[in-house]
């Protein structure tokens, strides 16, 4: 798909470093060899030279301009435990711990992201979402103003007459089950930020909701104006509004005529869904019965780039999401 082509060819213009530390997987190999050949990012791939090299080899692959590190023997090991141990020494963490759990790929990964010796790293190939989210949140934490990490889905139809050339942004789609307000608002802006990122336009947010301007009330509704207050008062100059349905969002003729007043509704191109059963039947019902595609899930809220895969990824998902974040390190 073009958008996806898009994404691979805007990656390889800025040279950026990822860190695949899932390296007994043969997926992740010939990844790191197609990430290589077409220039999408540099690669280092953790694990122990010698049985990469002969896995490289039973795969009939080369993993030249490939970097093989073997993490637990890396001269930053130390380094890296100590700065571990330091983040978490509130919370009980020893120093044999934070020795123990750099020697996980997640963790170690994590802190070349977060010391910046790696641009993203992208695990889930193998590892459990919790895992990495885990090693994540506890080695990079959230970007500042930030209090949770979120997920976005790409949906992409050419055909569609709807959102911006046939791309819409829906968030949260995977991560968070009952965000409140405050965390909805978080979404909504991560989700923004990534919009820019991956897709180049300037977002016109939707706040949904099964009500349009006061045409339902609720606790669910307060929620939704709720966040949407706090969106306004952080970001006056970002262009959102709601609550809002999702005809009223996305139908010029039903925005005007629901929402007469509002610069989002009927253009909307970024839609935050107020919680996760919402977002999850959305983007696969739009996804299912309308063939978009489904570029994601997109980790946002970080204060690093990593993105994490379905342990069902095939090697152009991994390739995929690894142009994602490289251009998610960009932003």
């Amino acid at each position: 798909m073009d958008f996806v082509r898009n994404l691979r060819r805007k990656a390889a213009a800025l040279g950026k470093t990822i860190v695949l530390p899932e390296s007994a997987d043969e997926r992740m190999l010939r990844a790191a060899c197609t990430l290589r050949a077409e220039g999408i990012a540099k690669v280092v791939l953790l694990g122990d030279h010698a049985r990469l090299r002969a896995a490289f080899g039973e795969l009939n692959l080369d993993p030249a301009d490939i970097e093989l590190l073997d993490h637990t023997q890396d001269p930053e090991f130390a380094s890296y435990a100590a700065a571990y141990h330091e983040k978490r020494r509130a919370k009980g963490m020893t120093a044999e711990i934070a020795s123990q759990t750099l020697r996980d790929p997640l963790f170690f990964g994590a802190m070349m992201v977060a010391r910046r010796r790696a641009d993203g790293m992208v695990a889930g190939a193998v590892s459990s979402t919790g895992d990495v989210l885990r090693a994540s949140f506890q080695i990079i934490g959230t970007s500042p103003g930030t209090s949770i990490v979120s997920s976005c889905f790409v949906m992409v139809n050419p055909a569609w007459p709807y959102g911006e050339n046939g791309q819409i942004v829906f968030g949260d789609c995977a991560v968070n089950p009952q965000p409140n307000a405050e965390q909805l608002a978080d979404i909504a802006w991560a989700t923004t930020r990534t919009a820019r990122a991956l897709c180049g336009f300037e977002p016109r947010v939707a706040m949904l909701s099964y009500s349009t301007m006061g045409s339902g009330t609720g606790q669910d509704v307060d929620k939704v104006e709720a966040a949407l207050a706090i969106l306004q008062k952080r970001h006056p100059e970002l262009q959102v509004d709601g609550p809002l349905q999702a005809d009223a969002a996305l139908v010029p003729a039903i925005g005007a005529k629901k929402a007469p007043d509002s610069e989002v509704a009927g253009k909307a191109n970024v839609l935050i869904f107020p919680d996760l059963d919402a977002a999850n039947i959305g983007y696969k019902l739009v996804q299912r019965l309308a063939g978009a595609e489904a570029v994601g899930p997109v980790m946002q809220g970080l204060a690093g780039a990593v993105n994490d895969l379905s342990r069902g990824c095939s090697v152009d998902d991994i390739v995929n999401v690894a142009a994602i974040t490289v251009l998610q390190s960009e932003a």
